[in-house]
């Protein structure tokens, strides 16, 4: 099942955040961390993590370098700053008092059941 645009543009950052916080990454890489961690739920197009690192890497919550692949191809791999850990806390917060308020109205009724793939 995948979102709909206006809910991923809002679930987009947060998730690419917190998968930069466990290491680099490269933007294939994180399309397919994407997918395979949220069963699914939150997979993009190939192009579609772009404009998002992009803007995310304008804003100083992320930086990228150039390393060679074994395969010899060169890939921009993204790391998350300071200050995009901080802005990580933040919205995590954020997105744990929104789940609380929707369990509270009876939308996410175990929100256990709603972490596909084990993700934490």
């Amino acid at each position: 099942m995948r979102i709909e645009r206006e809910l991923m543009r809002g679930a987009g950052p947060i998730a690419v955040l917190t998968l930069l916080k466990g290491r680099e990454m490269y933007g294939y890489e994180l399309v397919e961390a994407l997918a395979t961690r949220t069963d699914g739920v939150l997979a993009m197009g190939q192009s579609t993590p772009y404009p998002l690192l992009y803007n995310l890497e304008a804003k100083g919550m992320s930086e990228a370098t150039w390393h060679e692949a074994e395969s010899g191809r060169e890939r921009k791999y993204y790391r998350l700053t300071g200050k995009g850990r901080t802005k990580l806390k933040a919205d995590t917060e954020q997105w744990n008092r929104l789940a609380g308020a929707m369990q509270s109205l009876g939308v996410l009724t175990n929100p256990r059941s709603l972490n596909p793939g084990g993700a934490a």
